[in-house]
């Protein structure tokens, strides 16, 4: 469902985050403008996973959206929902796994910036900061499972809009998204300098072959699938 014209891409300002929320950055942004490319209406549904402080949420509420938002941390609902009630705009804010939160229900537009950092842990978090980025050995712990689950949360012609570090293989997704009957593509780009998280990991992730000696920019993606 792209509209032939772009919303120019607006972001809350003066959001609140709680100690260990993931704030908005680079990822969030670029994932804004193509949500901007999307036509949302008062009859739309849109699902956001790991919303974080609600920006994305909020941006769709702004534009009449019917907006659920889901986050694993109990702090990012908090957050979420004090962010809505400041910007005045109707968020449905949940705490939990967002399968389990949303079963039985469908949307017309899923949004997702899920952790997507590889990490030489093979166990996501369960608590702290870096449950917003860490997604095991190959980043793709949270993103397989949208990509599973995508079929079920979407209605037909509804759309996912995805990002992701390249180091997790776009091309992957894809194909996931593919098997379970979903037509992606990716729809944005962009290289961003190495936050303080890659730095520190800079030896494992040469050594596992994510990256090469000297790199400092990550490659983000936007990938668009939508249900056929």
């Amino acid at each position: 469902m792209p509209s032939t014209a772009v919303t120019r891409r607006v972001l809350p300002s003066n959001l609140l985050a709680l100690p260990g929320v993931y704030r908005p950055q680079a990822d969030t942004r670029l994932l804004a403008d193509e949500l901007g490319r999307e036509s949302l209406g008062v009859a739309t549904q849109v699902l956001e996973i790991g919303t974080g402080t609600g920006a994305l949420a909020l941006s769709a509420a702004a534009r009449g959206a019917r907006v659920t938002a889901v986050d694993v941390s109990r702090r990012a609902v908090v957050t979420a929902r004090l962010n809505a009630l400041r910007h005045r705009l109707p968020v449905q804010v949940l705490h939990g796994d967002f399968a389990a939160r949303t079963r039985g229900r469908r949307f017309d537009v899923v949004l997702a910036n899920p952790p997507y950092v590889p990490s030489p842990s093979p166990d996501l978090p369960s608590s702290g900061p870096a449950r917003a980025w860490d997604a095991g050995p190959d980043g793709r712990v949270v993103i397989d499972r949208i990509c599973e689950s995508a079929p079920v949360l979407l209605r037909a012609g509804g759309v996912l809009l995805m990002v992701h570090s390249v180091m997790c293989g776009p091309e992957r997704t894809l194909e996931r998204l593919a098997q379970a009957g979903l037509f992606g593509q990716v729809t944005a780009k962009v290289s961003v300098p190495w936050g303080p998280v890659l730095r520190s990991r800079r030896a494992w992730l040469r050594k596992q072959g994510f990256s090469e000696a000297g790199e400092a920019n990550e490659g983000l993606v936007v990938i668009r699938a939508q249900a056929i």
